[in-house]
């Protein structure tokens, strides 16, 4: 099992930054990608950015260019950067690992951390 905790939430002004972090626990050892998804009440939830094991990362094309996602490994935590946030960019936010075993693989998530942009 991996347990994720989640914080760095909150509310900020159109304009502004927020950084969430998440960090991991447990069996981690075969998590081979982390991210963050977002979710709105009513909505699905949606991928925003994540992070494999080798460093690459991926990014909805809403966030690309104001969000950055990076990973202190000795720490076991990932960070999400949200630069010049919008309004839309409103929703829960959960962070979540991919861990594979002999070709397995399972998500494990976070709580959710609530960012909220006023405009």
């Amino acid at each position: 099992q991996v347990q994720l905790v989640e914080s760095g939430g909150g509310l900020v002004q159109a304009g502004g930054s927020l950084r969430l972090s998440c960090a991991a626990s447990g069996s981690i050892s075969r998590i081979n990608a982390m991210g963050w998804y977002r979710q709105v009440p009513g909505k699905q939830r949606d991928l925003v950015a994540r992070i494999t094991g080798g460093g690459s990362t991926n990014y909805a094309d809403s966030v690309k260019g104001r969000f950055t996602i990076s990973a202190d490994n000795a720490k076991n935590t990932v960070y999400l950067q949200m630069n010049s946030l919008k309004p839309e960019d409103t929703a829960v936010y959960y962070c979540y690992a991919e861990r594979l075993v002999i070709g397995v693989r399972s998500d494990y998530w976070g709580q959710g951390t609530q960012v909220t942009v006023s405009s």
